[in-house]
């Protein structure tokens, strides 16, 4: 015969004492996977949110990112008539040339600053990114120095709002306007008009990578093959998703670290769990001799018990859920390892996450209970109801 679940749950109240504390070990434990994994999801979105399906990221043979390559405006100019490239409206190849630096912008945790991407675009390389616009202010001007930041830019270094003024290159650039697209790497970048960036940086003819778009999804493959197969052109072709893809090993040594974090912490979380439910098995064990008295089995014994320690467990897990929660949405910024410059995103605690999260409470609290719940279960009767 089952045992009600109302009888356990009574058990944790009347215990709400040793309940709550073991509840909070394990919801920290909980907390602190989650703040990782929210991080990495972060990460990951801003980079897929950057991807094109149908962009094609082209460098110089060898360079392993846009930072290290060097591309002339002679092989742009070879490479843009590329059968397989897209169209823009005005007929233009939908190919841009862009030069991509960093420069070092303070913040108040960091006075010696953190480097943040510097892309000179043309127009073409405005028009090429599907969903990037202008949340405040403008554009810059072609042959002005005039800077258009990102999104997250501003919440993160001081003296970056619209007016204020940057030194890079051979003099001062306006900020002149506040760019987004979506949750991309983009936010965190800096974009200026490449022909004046060119001119302050002495790189007028040697630039940094294109950008092109493939007719359509079939394209892609056989484009990348064929501008990597052009002997005359010695460049490396790869689709923008690879790329960004490639970058998530800065999130590497943190999800490891993370990880193992959370795992010590779950092994102290299974011996509180463990430690709770032989103390509470301890204190019942008349309650367990009456109830084999009524007729329960120890298998009903053992199965309430362990329901026990899993509704603890998930109680845990729940608190980690609603601790972890206001991360959600935060502006964070971690370092590149590819790039060398900083790449801003926000917590992403996602649903799935949170599923994960409890899923895994529950894991703690099944390895915790199983053993006090068959303690219980082996108790002879005469035995347990002469324990005080």
């Amino acid at each position: 015969m089952a045992i009600p679940i109302s009888y356990n749950w009574r058990n944790l109240i009347v215990r709400k004492t040793t309940t709550i504390m073991t509840a909070l070990g394990i919801a920290l434990t909980v907390a602190v996977l989650l703040s990782v994994l929210a991080l990495v999801e972060g990460l990951r979105t801003a980079f897929k949110a950057t991807a094109n399906p149908n962009h094609v990221l082209v460098t110089r043979k060898g360079s392993t990112s846009e930072l290290v390559s060097g591309m002339s405006r002679a092989v742009f100019q070879d490479l843009k008539f590329k059968p397989g490239i897209a169209k823009s409206k005005s007929g233009e190849p939908m190919a841009s040339l862009e030069l991509v630096t960093v420069i070092v912008l303070p913040t108040p945790e960091n006075p010696a600053g953190n480097n943040v991407n510097l892309r000179g675009v043309t127009p073409i390389g405005v028009e090429i990114r599907d969903g990037l616009k202008i949340d405040s202010g403008r554009w810059f001007t072609p042959g002005r120095r005039e800077v258009v930041v990102g999104r997250n830019i501003p919440s993160r270094y001081p003296g970056t709002k619209i007016g204020d003024k940057l030194h890079f290159g051979k003099g001062d650039w306006e900020i002149v306007g506040v760019m987004s697209q979506g949750s991309s790497a983009v936010n965190s970048e800096l974009f200026v008009d490449l022909n004046q960036a060119a001119a302050d940086y002495n790189r007028s003819d040697v630039l940094s990578s294109i950008l092109i778009r493939a007719v359509d999804s079939v394209t892609v493959q056989s484009l990348v093959n064929e501008l990597k197969a052009d002997q005359r052109l010695n460049v490396d072709a790869i689709t923008e998703q690879q790329y960004y893809e490639n970058q998530m090993v800065s999130a590497a040594p943190i999800r490891f670290l993370g990880t193992f974090v959370a795992i010590i912490m779950a092994v102290g979380s299974c011996f509180a769990a463990m430690n709770t439910m032989y103390a509470s098995v301890a204190r019942r064990a008349r309650e367990v001799g009456t109830l084999r008295v009524l007729g329960f089995s120890r298998g009903g014994i053992l199965t309430s018990f362990f329901l026990e320690s899993l509704l603890l467990s998930l109680l845990g897990g729940l608190i980690g859920c609603i601790l972890v929660l206001p991360l959600n949405n935060i502006t964070t910024g971690l370092g590149n390892f590819i790039t060398f410059s900083e790449t801003s995103f926000s917590f992403r605690v996602t649903p799935l996450i949170m599923a994960m999260g409890v899923a895994f409470a529950v894991f703690l609290g099944a390895i915790g209970g199983i053993f006090p719940a068959r303690m219980a279960a082996k108790k002879e009767i005469l035995n347990a109801l002469r324990e005080i």
